[in-house]
């Protein structure tokens, strides 16, 4: 909380910058002459620019957009073709990661023998400014169509992956977990990291039960420490119980007020069609005809556009 009050004040106090800043700007204009233009331009810009920041802190919403993200990718039915595709996604938000100067922590990889790149599953924690705030627009299914590597006959594929975004929620927050719901399972790293994980039973496996019908199950093999394995699953484990405790209150708060939208955790967001050369947001409408930079880490343009259209509660568009 004070974090968050400290950005606040921060913010504010950035806009009275900015607001002095543009008296000084009109008292200027008003008394300049023909020889004044070059520096009434540059310093017009420099105002646009601090605006465009103020903008953009206007689109964050919610108390855990400063969180670290939580990042997970499950192909969807397809077999290698959607393993290879999931593989891609976890490189393209690794890079968009680099690219903004975050870090990134591998919590969990599932190889798949047919595609080398790919994965059956992967977990990843990006830290950075607004983490969370950003990368929560990323949540839901992404899909592909291309010509596929993996078949013989150069037939064009669709393929589906999941992105499940959340917040990772530390041991401070009021998140109860009972130790006799939780199964604990440790067992041999299959994933990528080498001997020096492969050789032992580092991996951990945490089976919760809490007294629903639905299990959770979090694993984390990423380490060769076991405990560093499951102090890891236990913070995976600790956000998802909170993601599931706000899924239900804000389905309780849509009842309430009569509304009979669902809430889409998993719809299609976004389409990546490589033999036609572009992506398209299907929230926002919004294409890049550079497919090739996103999948390299190039998601500014697609993530702001995204938080603008969820700031405005706009409606989605249709896909191709």
């Amino acid at each position: 909380m004070t974090q968050r009050a400290s950005q606040l004040r921060n913010v504010v106090g950035t806009f009275d910058e900015v607001a002095s800043d543009i008296d000084a700007f009109c008292e200027l204009e008003a008394m300049a002459g023909p020889e004044d233009a070059p520096d009434l331009a540059d310093e017009r810009e420099r105002i646009d620019a601090r605006l465009s920041e103020l903008y953009k802190e206007t689109l964050f919403k919610g108390q855990h957009v400063d969180r670290p993200a939580i990042v997970t990718i499950k192909p969807g039915a397809g077999g290698t073709e959607s393993s290879d595709w999931a593989g891609m996604l976890l490189r393209m938000y690794r890079r968009y990661a680099e690219r903004n100067g975050f870090q990134v922590e591998l919590l969990d990889a599932v190889g798949n023998q047919e595609a080398p790149n790919g994965v059956d599953y992967a977990q990843i924690i990006v830290r950075g400014p607004r983490a969370f705030g950003l990368l929560s627009v990323e949540n839901g299914v992404h899909r592909l169509v291309r010509v596929s590597p993996f078949d013989g006959q150069g037939r064009r594929h669709t393929s589906f992956a999941s992105v499940e975004v959340m917040p990772e929620i530390d041991d401070t927050a009021d998140v109860s977990i009972d130790p006799s719901d939780v199964r604990v399972d440790v067992y041999r790293s299959s994933g990528p990291g080498g001997q020096s994980v492969n050789t032992t039973d580092s991996a951990v496996r945490l089976v919760y039960k809490g007294g629903t019908p639905d299990e959770i199950v979090v694993t984390c093999q990423d380490g060769k420490s076991q405990i560093k394995n499951r102090e890891k699953a236990m913070t995976v484990l600790r956000s998802r119980l909170f993601e599931r405790e706000e899924r239900k209150r804000l389905e309780e708060q849509m009842k309430a007020r009569g509304e009979q939208k669902a809430i889409e955790w998993g719809s299609q967001i976004r389409s990546y069609v490589l033999d036609k050369r572009y992506v398209k947001d299907h929230r926002t409408a919004l294409m890049s005809h550079d497919p090739d930079a996103v999948l390299d880490g190039e998601l500014n343009d697609l993530i702001w556009s995204g938080l603008e259209w969820r700031a405005s509660g706009g409606e989605e568009s249709s896909g191709e």
